[in-house]
């Protein structure tokens, strides 16, 4: 249950009054009362002295008679109960009761200490008059000696019924007394809690957006410095609370205006934010607090979202819509765990790359045919003409060979880009491969006495992968490290690493620039063209590599250092499965 502030200090202040009322109370009347009984008790002290000057000639005269009547006479003029006792406890006189059938005092406290010479002093409860009693005791002296006991005793029952007259009266004043100091409590308690009470509901007022709100108090104190804190708060929430919606108004103008979607969700999928551009594509409505996956539905595109959960990293792939191809960008942002998505259209760019494809194949196929016939004409006409014309015949040859090998590449690379070759996996030694392709190239490393070695593990596991194309990507690679090393070595390693296979081509060649090592993939892409076509290349060797390590699920990068040499990394599955 909630307690307001109120409560609480009112409480608090109720339990301190009260607790200290009944500690005041019961300490006065114990006081009260302790001090009432000494003072009786020197009352009666006094009494006593005064009283031995008449009963001590008859106790020394033995007249026990007349002592006892004196005594009945005395007691019942003054109130009080008289008793005198010899040194020995009996008792020869009583002001109440008959000496004779009262017991023997010795035992008595308060007679025990008269005897020894002091002043007795006793409450207890009367078994003769069956009372509680005050009993003052005082010794009864001749020369110099105790010769006997006077006894005075008061009933408590009298000094209760004071006693609780006075109670009474201490009660209705306490209590008066804690009833002002609860008002009192209260009015502060109020006084307090008043300004508080300002402050919460000026907070919830700026929480329900009303930030025109200000709290004045008057007092100076902690509080009113409170107040002008929350009011210098308040215009600057209002202020902040301004930019952050010129802000906004500015970014959704922004996310409406671009061409590009994009679409931010958690970690679990529901939208949090997409633009118009992505709502265009998206099949019905798309709001934020669905699933992204009920108007986008692309099992790359969640493949995507997948990845850039599990690697925390950029993804980029191709997804299409319709007739609509997107180039699709995953990112994942750290401190909200979001996931970021760009998609690009790239349709006519895609169609376009369709197009130069095509053109390309059909060029390629209708371009074999009549390369190999010169090439074949060319053959023929060798053996018959002169040693003076054969060398133009040689470099026709020379051409048609570099003819056929563009073509030969570009339709492989064509079968490749749209995965339309076939795979045909089975285990492979990677040493081995590596060691049967390295003989191929024999007399260029000869010619150049290049040093070549293989740095490999213990125990290479074997890898499932298309030894064909494997060593199609294995002769483009050494190849390019021959042609373009023209002294020095090439050094290839292969090191298990977790559930892949690592594969390293280093030589000490002519390296690369670094402006131009992030596009050393692209088809005809040539860093020297004037070098490359002295030394036969094509420009579509490279592309060949990667679009086959990419068919084998793997990863490949590049290292160079311009004029100290190059080195290729290849990552391979052993599985043939991707991570």
């Amino acid at each position: 249950m909630k307690r307001s502030i109120f409560a609480r200090i009112f409480s608090s202040y109720f339990l301190v009054i009260l607790l200290l009322g009944v500690l005041v109370l019961l300490f006065t009347l114990r006081t009260i009362r302790n001090h009432y009984i000494d003072t009786l008790a020197d009352d009666l002290k006094n009494l006593g002295y005064a009283i031995q000057l008449k009963v001590m000639p008859l106790y020394l005269e033995g007249d026990f008679d007349a002592l006892d009547s004196l005594v009945k006479q005395l007691g019942s003029s003054i109130n009080t109960r008289i008793t005198i006792v010899d040194t020995t406890g009996l008792v020869w006189a009583d002001s109440e009761e008959d000496p004779a059938k009262m017991e023997n005092h010795k035992s008595r406290p308060e007679i025990s200490k008269a005897l020894r010479g002091q002043t007795g002093r006793s409450m207890r409860f009367s078994e003769t008059v069956k009372s509680d009693m005050l009993y003052i005791a005082l010794p009864l002296m001749k020369n110099q000696r105790v010769a006997g006991v006077i006894r005075l005793s008061l009933f408590l029952e009298d000094i209760d019924r004071l006693i609780g007259k006075l109670r009474r009266r201490i009660i209705d004043i306490s209590l008066i007394v804690i009833l002002a100091s609860m008002l009192i409590a209260a009015l502060y308690a109020r006084s307090l809690t008043k300004p508080i009470r300002k402050l919460a509901d000026a907070a919830r007022r700026v929480a329900e957006g009303d930030f025109d709100v200000k709290v004045i108090l008057k007092k100076g104190d902690e509080l009113n410095e409170l107040a002008d804190s929350f009011n210098f708060m308040t215009d600057k929430i209002k202020e902040l609370f301004i930019n952050l919606s010129h802000q906004k108004k500015e970014l959704n103008s922004i996310l409406a205006s671009l061409q590009e979607g994009l679409l931010v969700t958690d970690e679990s999928g529901k939208i949090l934010l997409c633009n118009e551009s992505c709502k265009r594509f998206a099949e019905g409505d798309m709001v934020q607090g669905k699933f992204y996956w009920e108007f986008l539905r692309n099992p790359k595109l969640t493949e995507l979202v997948n990845q850039v959960i599990e690697k925390k990293k950029n993804v980029t792939v191709e997804v299409e819509f319709g007739e609509i191809v997107f180039l699709c960008n995953g990112t994942y942002v750290e401190p909200s765990r979001e996931i970021v998505l760009v998609f690009h259209d790239i349709t006519e760019m895609k169609n376009l790359e369709n197009i130069k494809k095509d053109f390309v194949v059909n060029v390629s196929h209708e371009l074999r045919t009549p390369l190999t016939a010169v090439k074949g004409f060319v053959e023929t006409l060798e053996s018959e003409v002169d040693q003076e014309h054969k060398r133009y015949l040689e470099i026709i040859k020379r051409h048609t060979d570099r003819l056929i090998n563009i073509v030969q590449d570009l339709l492989l690379l064509s079968d490749l880009e749209e995965h339309s070759t076939k795979l045909e996996k089975e285990k492979l030694d990677m040493l081995h491969l590596i060691e049967n392709v390295l003989k191929v190239f024999e007399p260029q490393i000869k010619e150049k006495d290049l040093k070549v070695g293989i740095n490999s593990k213990d125990n290479i596991p074997r890898i499932l992968g298309d030894p064909f194309k494997l060593e199609q990507m294995f002769i483009n690679l050494i190849d390019n490290a021959i042609k373009y090393t023209q002294e020095g070595a090439i050094n290839i390693s292969l090191a298990p690493q977790e559930e892949d296979l690592k594969i390293e081509i280093e030589d000490s060649g002519i390296g690369i620039p670094h402006e131009h090592l992030n596009r050393i993939f692209e088809r005809f892409y040539v860093v020297d063209k004037s070098r490359s076509r002295s030394v036969g290349g094509t420009g579509l060797g490279l592309s060949i590599v990667k679009h086959i390590v990419l068919l084998h699920n793997g990863e490949i990068s590049v290292e160079s250092i311009l004029g100290k040499g190059t080195k290729f990394t290849i990552i391979l599955p052993i599985g043939g499965e991707g991570k």
